[in-house]
């Protein structure tokens, strides 16, 4: 491709309302433009990046055995009916009507739209297992979009799901979707780990996430040292280093503490440590239905850890979404504001964390106004109802797997697998006959990478203060060709020429920087560091005079001198894959 004939639409100002790096650079190198919030044009650059990492997606989703289908967009209500989830959705499903007023939404995903065509053209085990993906447009009306394509409304996802007659089948058809995802980041160069993670809204009791990590990641996530446990900061657990701990018991006493209602008020008041501390929290709690009780539940942690929600709105008897006690509910139900409870207040019942068993002399609410008890210790009077692992773990726990300790990184999640058993199967009827004739409900899993961000992520990891760095085998060319003073010189013209047509022959994809003596020198340098080319050659009158071409790796300082009479080969090489 001709760079005259190209529309090239880098720009040297970061945009304001850019925040990381993706963002700022997908603007500037001219991939992608904003069209409303959330909604975003891919220009010819960044479309042929996508349609480079789509089709690493089809090769091993295709080699995992899996095969290709493409859904609608647009689907009715009366699937989401039958799951009960156009209802409990909530706003991110955009909801419509066409014409007819009969009820639609665009898809923010696909397991009712699959497991309808599943129950309508599988009905025998010798059917089993099924595997069926598409690689297609999806809608979330996202609350907050933000950083470019990587919290989008529109994007493109890869998602896939499999049906089968037993969770032997499932766990296999699971281990294989593990690694095929694995080979799929692997080639795409990133830096990634797979996870254990909680299922969410899809449903589902099996969950693994994957995470390119990035200080720009939304999500934390857990790993050992020296060992392959890894988990998202939602599902991880470790165990605390022990702390030097007293042996002897002293008798507890009521201290006045005034307005130190918070923890590290409370410290700072009594010249404490933290990890002295008994702290309090109060949650809804619920029926054995799940439903809101109006009791109140008490739950313990270590004055210096921090709580982690998703593990404790998993407890039986507390209310999911996890719902805090206000202030007013919290005095009214148990004779004491928040910052002074304690052990033995009068909630319905008590979670205690590992982190606080085996503390001795703490200090704890004396759940009186304005005091707390000193010196207190677990015993008939100072007690809890049942043990939780209820805080997140923090850098430096012992890794749960034994081999060593646990790193906290960032990380931007660019996949997400499932086991979803029969959530979606049982309530549209997705059944097949096994081998003895009975009808049984198929069991499901769900694959989903997405592909849009995958881009966005690449950069977070490869880029510069020049630019994007690609990985060679998804960037949008291989190498540049940048003409130097062409309008001067026709030898300049005539050799670069020449390259371009012999890369081409060579099945290398190229840029032929021609553009006019408008364009000077170094904005077609700057332009081929911001997008990211991973190989350039520069021909001007000057190193043709020296009788060598000018060669440059992207990411790399130095810059070669070909001799004019190796650049054949050098291209040749390029073509090899010889200096990838």
């Amino acid at each position: 491709m001709r760079a005259s004939e190209y529309l090239l639409a880098t720009v040297k100002e970061t945009p304001s309302d850019a925040e990381t790096a993706s963002h700022q650079l997908m603007i500037r190198a001219g991939l992608i433009r904003k069209l409303a919030t959330g909604l975003y044009t891919w220009l010819p650059l960044g479309l042929r990046v996508l349609r480079k990492v789509t089709e690493v997606v089809r090769e091993e989703m295709d080699k995992a055995g899996a095969m290709e289908v493409s859904m609608p967009v647009v689907q009715p209500a009366e699937l989401w009916l039958e799951t009960g989830r156009w209802q409990t959705m909530g706003p991110e499903l955009l909801r419509f009507k066409d014409r007819h007023e009969r009820d639609f939404c665009l898809g923010p995903t696909h397991e009712e739209v699959i497991t309808d065509l599943v129950r309508n053209e599988i009905n025998s085990y010798r059917q089993l297992p099924a595997n069926l993906y598409q690689i297609q447009t999806k809608f979330r009306d996202e609350r907050r979009p933000r950083f470019g394509v990587m919290r989008a409304r529109e994007f493109t996802m890869k998602d896939a799901y499999s049906f089968h007659m037993n969770q032997e089948s499932l766990d296999q058809t699971y281990q294989v979707m593990q690694a095929t995802y694995s080979a799929i980041f692997s080639r795409l160069g990133l830096d990634f780990r797979p996870v254990a993670a909680d299922s969410g809204n899809i449903g589902g009791n099996t969950s693994h996430e994957f995470h390119v990590l990035a200080d720009s990641g939304e999500d934390e996530i857990v790993f050992s040292s020296d060992g392959n446990y890894a988990a998202n900061m939602e599902m991880a657990t470790g165990t605390l280093p022990p702390l030097p701990q007293e042996t002897s018991r002293r008798a507890k006493h009521e201290v006045v503490t005034g307005d130190a209602h918070s923890i590290e008020a409370l410290c700072t008041h009594l010249s404490i440590n933290a990890t002295a501390c008994v702290k309090t929290l109060v949650v809804q709690g619920c029926d054995a239905e799940g439903e809101k009780s109006g009791e109140l539940i008490a739950l313990y942690l270590r004055g210096d850890q921090t709580l982690n929600e998703t593990k404790t709105a998993k407890l039986a008897r507390v209310f999911s979404p996890l719902e805090f006690a206000d202030d007013e509910v919290i005095e009214g139900t148990l004779g004491c504001k928040p910052g002074a409870l304690g052990p033995n207040s009068k909630c319905a019942f008590s979670y205690a964390d590992p982190s606080v068993l085996g503390l001795v002399n703490f200090v704890c609410g004396a759940n009186k106004e304005d005091t707390h008890f000193i010196d207190a210790n677990w015993d008939d009077e100072t007690r809890y109802d049942e043990v939780a692992d209820i805080r997140c773990v923090q850098e430096g726990d012992i890794s749960p797997d034994g081999k060593g300790t646990l790193a906290v990184k960032r990380g931007i999640e660019v996949g997400h697998i499932f086991q979803l058993g029969d959530k979606y199967s049982a309530a549209l009827k997705a059944t097949a006959l096994d081998e003895n004739g009975k009808s049984v409900v198929m069991s499901m899993g769900c694959y989903g990478i997405g592909v849009t961000r995958v881009v966005a992520a690449c950069i977070e990891q490869n880029h510069d203060e020049h630019g994007i760095i690609w990985p060679e085998n998804i960037a949008p060319y291989s190498l540049v060709i940048v003409q130097v003073d062409a309008h001067k010189s026709e030898l300049v013209r005539t050799v670069s020429e020449e390259i371009y047509q012999l890369a081409q022959g060579l099945g290398i994809e190229v840029l032929l920087d021609d553009r006019d003596k408008k364009t000077s020198p170094g904005v077609k340098f700057a332009d081929s560091e911001l997008i990211g080319i991973p190989h350039r050659l520069v021909i001007s009158p000057r190193s043709l005079a020296d009788g060598v071409v000018e060669y440059k790796r992207r990411g790399e300082a130095d810059k070669q001198l070909l001799a004019s009479e190796t650049v054949a080969g050098f291209v040749s090489s390029l073509a090899a894959g010889e200096n990838s």
